[in-house]
């Protein structure tokens, strides 16, 4: 199954020269986005800087467009999108900004044209929310963070 859907790209002076988010492969889920930095950015180790992507977006309603981090950048240079997945809403026209966090030990520099992330185009459904008095049971209850791995054979813990 291939479904598509128009997305409108209006490119911003930031952006001039560079490439419109594209698919990276024929079944790639993200398109990548591309840093529209005029000057190199420094990111430290425990920093973050809002990285323009040189362009703003027109999703139809019923769309969402998830900025999220590319997996090799995470990898290899501990570099993530701080508010994975950033979502930016149908009725939103402003720039597409990426809010880029370097979770690695050493500097990382953000250049002109480096892909820094990837966007994932989502259909949205939105609830209607009904207060009740109480909720229905479930085995699971109030059982929350870990609660249903608890007798795991494994660690939990993350070691760095």
């Amino acid at each position: 199954m291939n479904s598509t859907v128009i997305v409108r790209i209006a490119r911003l002076a930031d952006g001039d020269g560079l490439p419109i988010p594209r698919y990276m492969s024929a079944h790639a889920a993200g398109a990548d986005l591309c840093a529209a930095v005029r000057e190199d950015v420094t990111l430290l180790p425990g920093g973050r800087a809002m990285i323009p992507s040189g362009f703003g977006i027109e999703l139809p309603v019923g769309f969402e467009a998830q900025v999220r981090p590319r997996s090799g950048l995470a990898l290899h240079h501990g570099i993530t999108v701080l508010n994975a997945p950033g979502t930016i809403d149908a009725d939103y026209r402003g720039p597409l900004n990426v809010l880029l966090a370097n979770f690695g030990k050493v500097p990382f520099v953000v250049r002109r044209g480096d892909r820094i992330a990837q966007m994932v185009i989502a259909p949205v459904v939105q609830a209607n929310f009904e207060e009740v008095v109480q909720l229905e049971e479930t085995v699971r209850a109030q059982g929350g963070f870990g609660s249903t791995g608890a007798a795991a054979p494994y660690e939990t813990e993350a070691r760095f």
